[in-house]
């Protein structure tokens, strides 16, 4: 009988592995009627909805939808319930983790400018802009404030984020500094305070000149920034930290992470420092952000070659 029993339940089991598994399926054309008249989205910019995927709650699958025009988007997340009718926006969090955990292993600092203390608990990363007047209020405030406050509990990083459908001259200054940053890691920060100095003073055409009248000043080689940046050999380092940043969802600049929490445009410093006053004392016990923390979320440091692990209308 115990045999019978056994043969019944193993064919049961080859049977069930065999039959695959039910395909989840959206009415997408009904999403994106439902979305446009949602985010007044007229006929101009495209959507575009992600096949359903199982959402981490039960009884609903998870889509992401995004809305495009031109290089200017917005995506956002939406859970639709098994039957069609129901639909979530925002975002599920887990107890058990950090809840800026999914931002946490997109972020990722190695090979970018840095300053500050490595180890430390707290980590920001500005996504910045050269050409961008916010930025520049932005970078006055971090650089005036941040390590005077924070000598040893903060590391901070710089990620290029040119807005080039806004700035003209963005994307050549962020090379630029790149090219510095190579030269001398240490220089990359006078660079980043001289160009927001002179940000007025700067155009696409005199670019050049003056970041090499800059150059000269610091004991820089001059034909070697030179050739760099007519070769424009930066220029996929720049590509590339751009991506992190669009993968993050980053629309519009200065945006900073501080230990994974998002803040978006020029923060006053009172602001930031009681966040960064709140994380140093949750991470005291937490330990699940910064540097410091013990955990499987790491942000390597300049140099490192470990890989990180890692609204109704669009904004640029």
């Amino acid at each position: 009988m115990l045999r019978k029993f056994i043969i019944i339940l193993a064919t049961a089991s080859a049977l069930l592995a065999q039959t695959p598994a039910k395909k989840i399926t959206v009415d997408k054309a009904k999403l994106e009627s439902y979305v446009r008249h949602l985010f007044v989205w007229p006929a101009a910019i495209t959507i575009t909805i992600s096949d359903p995927i199982p959402a981490p709650m039960a009884g609903f699958s998870e889509v992401k939808i995004r809305g495009s025009q031109g290089e200017a988007s917005q995506e956002e997340t939406f859970y639709v319930s098994a039957d069609g009718k129901k639909m979530v926006r925002g975002t599920v969090f887990d107890l058990s983790a950090n809840p800026f955990k999914e931002d946490l292993d997109k972020i990722k600092t190695a090979y970018q400018p840095a300053t500050g203390t490595a180890g430390a608990p707290v980590v920001v990363v500005e996504f910045s802009d050269f050409e961008c007047p916010f930025c520049r209020q932005e970078a006055q405030t971090l650089r005036k404030e941040l390590l005077a406050a924070y000598p040893k509990e903060v590391h901070m990083f710089y990620i290029d984020y040119p807005l080039e459908s806004l700035h003209p001259w963005a994307k050549a200054a962020s090379m630029a500094g790149r090219c510095v940053f190579h030269q001398n890691a240490s220089t990359f920060w006078d660079y980043h305070d001289w160009i927001f100095e002179n940000q007025e003073k700067i155009t696409p055409e005199t670019l050049k000149a003056q970041v090499l009248t800059f150059a000269a000043g610091k004991g820089l080689a001059a034909e070697q920034l030179s050739s760099c940046i007519d070769s424009r050999a930066t220029e996929e380092e720049v590509n590339k930290a751009k991506q992190i940043g669009k993968d993050l969802g980053v629309d519009q600049t200065p945006t900073i992470f501080i230990n994974g929490r998002r803040m978006v445009g020029a923060v006053s410093w009172p602001d930031m420092k009681r966040v960064i006053d709140y994380e140093i004392e949750y991470q005291k016990t937490a330990k699940n952000a910064g540097e410091d923390c013990g955990c499987d979320v790491k942000l390597p440091s300049v140099g490192g070659t470990a890989p990180a692990t890692g609204l109704g209308g669009l904004k640029k």
